[in-house]
């Protein structure tokens, strides 16, 4: 079975979420270069990540007042979409003084992104709405309607309160906004685990846990930073498994496409929708064991069931 959310997707305000329909190059900086300038001209902090190519786009049209803007390039700062509120969103909207208003044009689905990552993609735009709920703060969401599948678009229109048709300025709302039910639809089931090693672990197994994925991992061709990655990784999953998993899990460890994938099993239930996707407070303890693997995965799928929960990661060879 698949589970539900349990947290409510409540009233937004002050904060505001509109996806921006475009056709065109024109269409797109006739839409996101005014929305910068606005922001700056009233003495709002703005940030820009954009894919690399609308990035220089928008920075050539800018200027010189491209030097006030923090610009980045979502298909570095996002490639795992479950990055994008801690590590993009929130690290710079919390870093602004507070009450503040903070513009943000946020770009995480573009043509070329698989199949494999969009369930974390139309995720994360639908978890955008809890995380910053109540914030002060505009973040302006581009969609590349020619270049996008069609169910892609819909998607939009269910993951933001307001959109911005194609050759406009004008926000209309979305009667199809439904972002739990996004959540709910893409929390599927994961692919079946080819031929892989696994290895079934509890708490006096964890060291072990760790060097078998490892070891595995360098066999299949993973050196370096992603090898140190991917122990840490497993490090933090399969202790999380051991003390709010039901004490034991599965790891697993296998090739696919270009990257070397980790996944771990537990009978736990993971209830809060944002686990992994908003930063922790310095002073509370625990809770970071998600959140980083996020931070230096470079895709993380996860689901949760009635039965457990599985968490799959990505590391490129």
């Amino acid at each position: 079975m698949t589970a539900s959310v349990t947290e409510p997707f409540g009233p937004l305000e002050p904060f505001v979420h509109p996806a921006l329909f475009y056709r065109d190059e024109q269409e797109y900086l006739d839409a996101t270069v005014p929305f910068v300038r606005e922001g700056l001209e009233a003495g709002e902090p703005v940030a820009v990540a954009v894919p690399g190519k609308n990035l220089a786009l928008i920075r050539d049209a800018l200027g010189d007042a491209a030097g006030a803007v923090r610009l980045l390039d979502m298909q570095e700062a996002g490639r795992n979409p479950g990055r994008i509120i801690p590590g993009v969103l929130r690290a710079f909207a919390d870093a602004q003084p507070a009450g503040r208003r903070v513009r943000i044009i946020g770009e995480p689905i573009w043509a070329g992104r698989s199949d494999t990552e969009y369930p974390a993609c139309v995720q994360h735009e639908a978890l955008i709405n809890a995380a910053f709920r109540g914030r002060t703060a505009t973040i302006l969401c581009p969609y590349d309607v020619e270049r996008l599948p069609d169910h892609v678009v819909a998607d939009a229109y269910a993951t933001h309160p307001t959109v911005i048709p194609s050759g406009s300025r004008a926000e209309q709302d979305s009667e199809a906004y439904a972002p739990g039910a996004v959540v709910d639809r893409y929390n599927e089931p994961l692919a079946p685990v080819p031929d892989a090693l696994t290895f079934a672990f509890d708490s006096d197994s964890l060291s072990q846990a760790r060097h078998v994925a490892v070891g595995e991992a360098a066999r299949l061709g993973l050196v370096g930073v992603k090898l140190d990655d991917l122990a840490l990784a497993t490090a933090e999953l399969t202790t999380n498994s051991v003390v709010h998993g039901g004490g034991s899990g599965v790891l697993r460890v296998w090739p696919e496409d270009g990257f070397v994938v980790c996944e771990v099993r537990d009978g736990g239930r993971l209830a809060d929708i944002l686990a992994g996707r908003k930063p922790v407070p310095r002073d509370q303890r625990g809770g970071r064991g998600l959140l980083l693997v996020n931070l230096i995965a470079d895709l993380v799928r996860v689901h949760r069931g009635d039965e457990g929960t599985t968490v799959r990661c990505w590391f490129a060879r």
